[in-house]
């Protein structure tokens, strides 16, 4: 059996740890390409100033324009390649990251999120949109980042709702971590090196990924609430660090090298319904993880915890809490035969799947989450 683990070399995060940046820059030259919103980065201003002036390297700004496009991606590997930087920095939300990870094709990348909404940055993958922001393809690289770089006083000052959409989505990786491992199912971690060519066999997960996974849920049942207080108060605790660890390093290592099931493909079908587009990434996974317990019929006494930790830090637990208030038998086989594709991740369950069973189990997440809250 081949297994395959993937990584960032380095991980780091702290207070100020934005104040270090520069020494990371170091390590490749003095010039660093910056792909960052405006916005973030005069969030940062001061911080990246005086480690610019510490370690006596520079930063290009790129006007980044604010969508992962391949022009956008053509673009800022030209200006890298015209101010001869030495590497390329992606800091703030998931577009600016991802289109880092793009321009600098997997080599010399530092990974600064200032939100940890989502488990991405760990990850040697992107997503792509086109210009007008419709989905266009995902793109792997050879390596994860080198570096993956997080402030947490940064972090304790962004919006508390990113920080609870990040468990919403960390609360999937052990769920389909067990189904992926149950069914022997390949994972991520074996994509790169042109797997989709055929040069690169496929992988299986490992026990390691697995154990990080189960890591990871037991962090955030554990310090989610008191996590939420912290940013709430624009503080950081150890409970916060513990789950800005979990949201970002042990969600992004175990989805990347223990595998998606079920959820994220529900997730995924759920993006066709117009009234859930308010509803972030990790909204939509958390209700989604009903979804997949309710599909392989996990014991009630889960389903329950599960149920009680959304509700405990306000994540979605029906439809309605993802903006849906009505759904029609047409949009809910819609979002059943999206999920279902052939290129889905919902085939790493262990048993067959029929779009009948998600429908199914959508149906019957959305009445249980909506009984469970109002009882």
């Amino acid at each position: 059996m081949r297994k395959a683990f993937i990584s960032p070399t380095k991980y780091v995060q702290g207070e100020d740890e934005l104040l270090n940046l520069g020494y990371f820059v170091t390590t490749f030259g003095k010039k660093a390409l910056l792909i960052a919103h405006a916005d973030d980065v005069s969030r940062v201003k001061d911080k990246l100033d005086k480690t610019a002036e510490t370690f006596n390297i520079s930063f290009v700004e790129s006007n980044f324009h604010g969508e992962a496009s391949r022009v956008e991606v053509a673009r800022l590997q030209k200006v890298a390649e015209e101010n001869e930087c030495d590497c390329v920095i992606g800091l703030g939300g998931g577009k600016a990251i991802d289109t880092a990870k793009c321009v600098a094709e997997g080599h010399n990348l530092i990974i600064v999120p200032t939100i940890v909404a989502t488990d991405a940055p760990t990850s040697h993958s992107a997503v792509l949109y086109t210009e007008d922001g419709q989905f266009d393809d995902y793109a792997y690289f050879v390596q994860s980042p080198s570096v993956v770089l997080i402030d947490t006083v940064v972090i304790a000052n962004a919006p508390t709702r990113f920080l609870v959409s990040g468990m919403g989505d960390a609360l999937s990786t052990y769920f389909e971590a067990r189904a992926t491992h149950n069914s022997y199912s390949n994972v991520n971690a074996g994509l790169p090196c042109g797997a989709r060519e055929g040069v690169c066999p496929p992988a299986k997960g490992t026990n390691t990924a697995l154990a990080l996974a189960k890591l990871c849920y037991e962090t955030i049942l554990e310090d989610g609430l008191k996590a939420k207080e912290a940013s709430d108060n624009n503080v950081v605790t150890p409970a916060l660090e513990n789950i800005i660890e979990a949201n970002i390093l042990l969600s992004g290592l175990g989805f990347e090298s223990a595998g998606l099931a079920a959820i994220h493909a529900i997730h995924d079908g759920l993006t066709v319904l117009h009234d859930a587009h308010g509803a972030t990434h990790g909204e939509k996974v958390a209700f989604s993880t009903i979804c997949q317990l309710v599909l392989e019929n996990a014991p009630k006494a889960e389903l329950y915890e599960v149920l009680d930790f959304a509700l405990l830090i306000g994540l979605p637990v029906c439809l309605a809490d993802l903006g849906v208030k009505e759904i029609s038998d047409a949009e809910l086989t819609e979002v059943a035969e999206k999920s279902c594709i052939p290129e889905e991740s919902i085939h790493s369950m262990p048993f067959p799947i029929t779009v009948d069973q998600v429908k199914a189990a959508i149906i019957v997440a959305d009445k249980i989450g909506t009984e469970y809250k109002n009882h």
